[in-house]
């Protein structure tokens, strides 16, 4: 009787196994052979001695997917015959799945075994493998022959494929046959295939694949696998590369690395609505995103709307004529409000300085955001300082064209993890989805901004270029890039100077040593500050209910806390440090501006209430004054106050006159809260400030120029050191530039013009000062030797026929001062070096510390917030800095020339270009190294960094995840940026043995993945896309009035575009039926139509249970100590 082997009561394998045990050899024909599932049956077969009537005869027919065979069936053409170009295209074919199968699931040493036995019985013989091409053949047959006469040959036939699920695992039907006529009439039908003319032998074939896979017993180079991780995550940058091509007349003009940055800035934004260019001061943004903008123009059709700020207006519209941005407008932001509702649509919006809109809320960002997604335009963003704040700053820019809760594909992995996992970040955000803008807002990890931002980010620094573009001139042993048409711009060196004046303590006279007395330092530190602290006077009584409005304000006022204070307190320090002329000036309007509250209070009259917000105070301040944001026109009351005789009541009457303009003309600019609000202490606070502030004017007495060291020494470098040369002189504040424009101009010294961020044309200063640099005439009547300005020409302007530069004051940030150095440090600049000089004090930098140390040590105890450039420059990072300067350390001034923050993609990009541009051959050796490849290399472990592996992996919706796991399995980091780090390796590092539980560990890091991948469901993109459009307005087509679906078709669609990715001529067919204003039925059609052809989305078989495909692996094993 025959046995039945259904895998349920009894396996197949253990009746195969025992019978092969007393077989010399064996013929098998399947439809389907899984290379991993020969181990089962391995040990059995390498006993024998391999050769004809020795070895297992395999048989493999081509079978047909599903789909495939009912097309066959039922199709009205008829199927074309097998000739000997199907023959190569099968065999390439078969070869392709075979490798293909190997890259599936996770591997294991049983698995690497196992393959390695077969590749080694092919080349012995023991096994031959052929592959059917006549028909298709999906037999199931396995023939056992042994040496005896009575039984010598034993057959199974049924279901059961040669995979491990089908010997083992999965429901079969397979019998045995005993019988020796049917087993003989059975061998004859496996020897008439076995000898077909269209039976092609894939034994050598097979073992190949086998030994270029992972299985393979050749170690891999730890570099192969590094530069395998690199190409793969500079995919986008690789298709940005090859899909966009820059028009011609940008041909001469970008240098290599300009042309990449903006081919992937065009992919961002094509693919995901924006991009950012972020490259450093001087690398000419500008110019790349003026290339972008024309070639999304003539690619896509897109026009581009400029905003920018309203001193870059007048060079945006020199770059629109000059190349060409026809369907261009320009746009001031400072019009923005007033203008852009009834601008027509642009497709493209280009934001100049995009960090000045990082404050979400205000009217202007407002009107921005709210004209882009009206309008469905992309964006393009332009900053050098894209982490200039905090990360909220950075992600309020991305909200123009990011929805909030839209999918972005990536989570704040650190996050999530510092929180015990996503169902800790869901009980704590719950309506915060994990891979939304939302939730990386939470986020305070650097990584895990860095990980959002190498989606819409280029970002590169000038020690990047340097590295990766310059050539090095053995003559002069300076770098420089070379222009297309073969010139040289050399990278000049950034040299620290310092520009020392005398403060002599002991002299009465010196005006800076009475300034920085210990009785003045100590004054402003105890001031009390009320205006910016209004909260700590708030006293509403019970019987009063404050109006809508007033409620607002005081809300304002209690969010505030005593964060104005700090930004007041240390704004007059920066302004005392910065000359004596703006600090008293400072010290007169903060008096006026106490007494005009003190009037109001004594009144009984409203209360005016300025901004409470701190950047919306910095922006409307900028380079001014806080407490000048009260200056009206130029015939109304000067800003200065007298203090010589009787002073009390001079100010208290012009307070009064000032307060009446507020309250009339000037009402709508500031809020107002009733007298009755404020607690009486108030008015004590503002008076005792008062005081103090007046016996610091009455002591310091008038500034007097003449007696001012300072300025002396400003004008000796002018004049004696560097005699004829441009030179452009950065100040803080716009008090202190119009001090010094006139004093230099009354010294006699010409062509000397301050800018502020009150000048009408800050550009055309700029052109006049560098004429060469922007393409202008020189004018030797016009020109401007000397350009003071504040940071209103630290955005955008080329300065670079300058090469002096001179820091007169010193940002409490040392970022400003590398900024500031950027300036003329930029692509144009002839000569070799810069020199940067930085005012000091000459008997040294002690009393500027001790001055901050006792302000750090103020604001501490008060609980206070300083200004946000503060956040960059504290303690002992800010002593040191300022002791470099003193003594003109080398390389202090190039912080922007490292490539810490080099976004990924570019820094991927790069390690692969580099490494074919080294080694041509790489390319093809990389991209034929089969997936699931796997070494082992040496490494000093650290903190953090524990003996284990890292892992390449795809996900089942083709995103890319990089994962840390250690030795127990457990995730150490899944930082792209962080990994890619920890893999960097040179050619000639050697490979090691992995750990033998290297696999289990992968294992380990593709569960976590597989798992984040389940928690996560499928999304509709960003609100302007094709699939979130068409879906939502599917929706509301199928439900109709009646609350049903239109279809069942309709609905399948639904389904399909929640939970699948569009293909790409899906996503082009959508979009340009939208864009021509198609209607719902249409859309219907289109889609459903799309759908049945299999057009619409990208489904794998068993989509729903896909896991993670395994690219590359890495085991980090520890080095052996010496």
């Amino acid at each position: 009787m025959p046995r039945v082997y259904d895998n349920i009561e009894t396996h197949l394998l253990e009746g195969l196994l025992a019978t092969l045990r007393v077989s010399g050899r064996a013929d098998f024909c399947v439809g389907y052979f899984n290379l991993r599932g020969w181990k089962k049956v391995a040990d059995e077969v390498e006993a024998w001695q391999g050769g004809e009537g020795s070895q297992v005869r395999l048989l493999v027919g081509m079978q047909r997917a599903p789909e495939e065979a009912v097309h066959a069936a039922f199709g009205v053409t008829e199927q074309p015959g097998v000739d000997q170009a199907a023959v190569v295209k099968l065999k390439r074919q078969a070869a392709q799945q075979f490798r293909e199968q190997l890259t599936w699931g996770v591997p294991t040493s049983a698995d690497e075994a196992g393959l390695r036995r077969l590749a080694h019985q092919l080349d012995q013989g023991k096994v031959a493998v052929k592959l059917f091409l006549r028909h298709p053949l999906h037999a199931k047959l396995y023939l056992l022959f042994r040496d005896e006469t009575v039984n010598p040959i034993t057959g199974f036939v049924g279901s059961s494929n040669l995979t491990l699920a089908g010997l083992q695992r999965q429901g079969e039907l397979n019998l045995d046959v005993q019988d020796h006529d049917a087993c003989t009439k059975l061998s004859e039908w496996f020897d008439d295939r076995w000898g077909d003319s269209w039976c092609l032998d894939i034994s050598d074939e097979l073992a190949r694949i086998i030994r270029e896979s992972w299985a393979s017993e050749e170690p891999v180079k730890p570099y192969h696998i590094y530069i395998k991780m690199a190409y793969h995550l500079s995919r986008e940058a690789q298709e940005g590369m090859a899909k966009y091509h820059l028009p011609p007349d940008f041909g001469a003009t970008l240098f290599e690395f300009q042309d990449k940055a903006v081919k992937i800035a065009a992919h961002h934004v094509n693919h995901r609505g924006g991009a950012m260019i972020g490259d450093v001061v001087g690398l000419g943004k500008t110019l790349m995103a003026t290339a972008l903008a024309r070639v999304l123009e003539e690619e896509l059709g897109f026009e581009t709307l400029i905003l920018c700020p309203k001193n870059l207006v007048k060079m945006w519209e020199h770059h629109k004529t000059k190349y060409r941005l026809r369907g261009a407008t320009v746009m001031s932001l400072s019009r923005v409000i007033r203008d852009l509702p009834d601008t027509i649509r642009h497709r493209i919006v280009l934001i100049d300085e995009s960090h000045n809109l990082r404050t979400r809320g205000g009217k202007r960002y407002n009107v921005i955001r709210d004209w882009i997604q009206k309008n469905e335009s992309r964006v393009i963003l332009l900053s050098a300082t894209p982490y200039n704040k905090t990360y909220r700053d950075l992600s309020n820019q991305l909200r123009f064209f990011i929805p909030e809760h839209a999918d972005l594909g990536i989570r704040p992995e650190n996050y999530i993890r510092s929180l015990g996992g996503e169902p800790e970040f869901g009980r704590k955000h719950p309506t915060t989805a994990a891979r939304s803008l939302a939730a990386f807002e939470h986020s305070q990890f650097a990584d895990d901004w860095r990980e959002l931002m190498r989606l819409f980010l280029v970002r590169r620094t000038r020690g990047f270029i340097e590295d990766n573009y310059a050539e090095l001139d053995e003559t002069t042993d300076r770098k420089y890039l070379k222009w297309p048409d073969g010139s040289r711009q050399y990278f000049p060196a950034r040299i620290p100077k310092s520009a020392t004046f005398t403060v002599n303590d002991s002299d009465p006279q010196d005006q800076y040593a009475a300034l920085h007395s210990t009785a003045v330092v100590t004054a402003i530190n105890q001031l009390d500050l009320p205006r910016y602290g209004l909260a700590n006077f708030i006293q509403i009584p019970i019987s009063i209910t404050p109006a809508p409005a007033e409620a607002d304000l005081l809300d304002d006022l209690s969010r505030a806390g005593r964060r104005l204070m700090g930004f007041c307190r240390t704004n007059l320090f920066k302004r005392l440090e910065s000359s004596g002329s703006a600090f008293l000036i400072s010290l007169e309007r903060h008096i006026l501006r106490n007494s005009v509250v003190l009037h109001a209070l004594r009144s009984g009259q409203p209360v005016p209430i300025g901004p409470q917000d701190l950047n919306e105070l910095e922006q409307l301040a900028g380079d001014e004054d806080t407490d000048s944001l009260l200056s009206f026109d130029s015939d109304d009351e000067p800003e200065t106050i007298a203090v010589d005789g009787g002073p009390a009541e001079g100010i208290a009457a012009r307070a009064a006159r000032i307060y009446e303009t507020m309250h009339t003309r000037l009402k709508r600019r500031y809020g107002w809260l009733p007298t009755e609000y404020f607690s009486g202490t108030l008015q004590d606070s503002l008076q005792r400030d008062n005081d103090a502030l007046l016996a610091i004017l009455i002591s310091a007495g008038e500034w007097e120029p003449d007696r001012d060291a300072k300025l002396k020494r400003l004008v000796k470098l002018i004049q004696d050191d560097h005699p004829g040369e441009k030179i452009l002189v950065f100040s803080q504040f716009a008090d202190t530039v119009r001090y010094l424009e006139s004093q230099l101009i009354e010294r006699g010294i010409r062509g000397v013009v301050g800018v502020t961020g009150d000048t009408s044309d800050p550009t055309s200063a700029a052109w006049r000062f560098s004429p060469v640099s922007n393409e202008q005439p020189a004018d030797a009547t016009d020109g401007i030797r000397v350009l003071i300005a504040t940071d209103v020409l630290s955005e955008g302007q080329n300065l670079q026929d300058a090469h002096i530069v001179v820091n007169y004051d010193l940002p409490w940030a040392i970022i400003r001062l590398i900024q500031r150095a950027g300036r003329v440090d930029r692509i144009g600049q002839q000569s070799p070096t810069i020199m940067c000089y930085s005012f000091l004090i000459a008997d040294g930098v002690e009393r500027i510390i001790n001055l901050r140390s006792r302000v750090r040590q103020r604001l501490r105890e008060n609980a206070e917030v300083v200004g946000t450039d503060e956040s960059f420059f504290e303690g002992e990072k800010s002593d040191s800095a300022l002791r470099d300067l003193f003594t003109e350390k080398s390389g202090l001034l190039d912080g922007d020339t490292g490539d810490g923050e080099v976004d990924l993609e570019s820094r991927a990009y790069q390690i692969w270009k580099n490494a074919i541009d080294q080694d041509p051959t790489l390319e093809k050796r990389i991209k034929e190294l089969a997936d699931v490849v796997c070494t082992g290399r040496h490494f000093v472990p650290g903190d953090g960094a524990p003996e284990g592996a890292i892992l390449y992996v795809r996900t089942a919706n083709g995103t890319d995840a990089l994962a840390w796991v250690d030795r127990q399995g457990r995730t150490v980091s899944e930082s792209q940026l962080a990994i890619l780090k920890v893999a960097e390796c040179g050619p000639d590092e050697p490979p090691v043995e992995r750990l033998p539980e290297h696999h289990q560990l992968i294992a380990e890091g593709v569960k976590a993945v597989a798992q984040s991948e389940r928690t996560l469901g499928g999304s509709l993109g960003r609100a302007s896309g094709a699939k979130a459009r068409a879906y939502d307005r599917l929706m509301a087509y199928a439900q109709g009035a009646a609350g049903l679906f239109a279809t069942d078709s309709l609905a399948k669609v639904l389904e399909d575009l929640l939970k699948y990715p569009l293909r790409e001529t899906a996503r082009d067919h959508i979009n340009e039926l939208l864009r021509r204003g198609g209607d719902d039925p249409e859309l219907a059609a289109l889609v459903i139509r799309l759908r049945d052809e299999n057009r619409l989305s990208v489904i794998h078989d068993d989509d729903e249970r896909r896991e993670p495909r395994i690219i590359c692996s890495m085991g980090m094993i520890a080095a052996p100590r010496d």
